[in-house]
């Protein structure tokens, strides 16, 4: 079995130095998620964690090494108290990424091949150390054996996470000549729709750091527009709704246009924006975040046309692989996408005691309307009754 020295980090500044070995280890998994890389976390936490009388965040993150002093898997986590502050409390570890659905997946960073190991080595560590009364387990990939965690472990169907991608071809003919019949004939319909009304479009593509802040704007407004649909077969949740999590994608989007890795397609009619995507590109892939479009032009399947658009830059821009986010609706299962999927649960640290605030954590949870989200902090509760990934 493989050794692994853990170290606990419960300093920002500290995490913040293992940023260049972090970023080598999420560029070398692969589909590659923006939430598993060092910049997402580093913002993220200063912008969700809370300190109230009704919840307290405390930064408790594990980083692995090998024999070799190499990293081999990061742990990005915080302990919340329930309440914040007296002698009656319940302890939860848990992911950075408790949000209203902005951060689309969360979990261990680590390759998938050593995901076992890693487990055992961490969960030794936190049943030695009991930090809190039970875990949040998230991202775990499929098949890992959930005997490694010396405790009870509870899986949560609601935390199963599917993760889809296209590999793509040397052109778009060739990928469109694998599409599903009913796709390509989507497709004709949605330019044709278009072409046959007078309405010809563009496809601009936003990446400069000077025009993020307007363009974000517009996808806010567009975002929530999406939100309003109510003849959709996917319920869509304006998950950036609070202005917390605006002002996050605001700070995280800037950092990724500084590296040049920021793209927010928009779908342009008459110099107006009638729907649009944020992107971000990591290494050679293309990671597909949230949408909006405007209602008054949903007929003409707008969404189905800057997705399309989309995928035709991508691959004329030598792109290896289009991620098309987290969720099994059919806006993504409709282009025959490969899958990864990972699952969740709650480990048991602190025995029999931690059972009954556990039990009552799940019911409040799983009481939660899924009508709008509520403003969730860090240490909020997990994305239950959203559309989780519906990009």
């Amino acid at each position: 079995m493989a050794l692994f020295t853990v170290e606990t980090i419960r300093d920002l500044s500290r995490l913040g130095e293992l940023a260049e070995e972090w970023e080598r280890l999420a560029a070398s998994l692969s589909p590659h998620l923006p939430f598993n890389f060092p910049n997402w976390a580093l913002n993220w936490w200063p912008a969700y964690r809370r300190d109230s009388l009704a919840a307290r965040d405390e930064l408790l993150c594990y980083a692995l090494r090998d024999a070799d002093g190499g990293l081999v898997a990061v742990a990005p986590m915080f302990v919340t108290h329930r309440p914040g502050y007296g002698p009656l409390r319940t302890r939860e570890l848990q992911f950075f990424g408790a949000d209203t659905n902005v951060t689309e997946w969360r979990g261990l960073i680590c390759r998938p091949e050593q995901a076992e190991p890693v487990l055992a080595a961490l969960s030794a560590r936190l049943q030695q150390d009991k930090p809190a009364d039970f875990v949040q387990w998230r991202g775990l990939p499929a098949g890992t054996c959930a005997r490694v965690f010396r405790g009870d472990f509870t899986p949560q169907a609601i935390m199963d996470l599917p993760v889809f991608y296209l590999d793509l071809p040397d052109s778009w003919d060739a990928f469109k000549r694998n599409l599903p019949r009913n796709v390509k004939e989507s497709l004709r319909k949605c330019y044709n729709s278009l072409a046959r009304d007078g309405h010809p479009f563009t496809l601009r593509v936003v990446e400069a750091e000077a025009d993020v802040p307007a363009a974000l704007d517009v996808f806010f407004a567009l975002h929530n527009l999406r939100a309003e649909a109510r003849d959709t077969s996917v319920r869509h949740p304006d998950v950036f709704f609070a202005a917390q999590s605006q002002d996050f994608l605001r700070a995280f989007c800037a950092d990724m246009a500084r590296r040049g890795d920021l793209r927010i397609f928009q779908l342009v009619i008459a110099d107006k924006v009638v729907a649009t995507r944020v992107g971000f590109i990591l290494g050679d892939e293309l990671y597909m975040y949230f949408s909006g479009y405007d209602l008054e032009w949903s007929r003409y399947s707008v969404m189905t046309t800057l997705v399309a658009e989309a995928i035709q830059w991508a691959i004329a821009h030598r792109l290896r692989l289009f991620n098309l986010s987290t969720g099994s609706d059919v806006s993504k299962t409709r282009w025959r996408p490969a899958r990864v999927d990972f699952f969740g649960g709650y480990q048991i640290l602190g025995g029999a005691v931690s059972r009954v605030p556990l039990a009552a954590l799940l019911a409040l949870r799983n009481r939660r309307s899924p009508a709008k989200p509520a403003v969730v902090a860090a240490g909020g509760e997990p994305q239950q009754g959203l559309a989780a990934g519906s990009s």
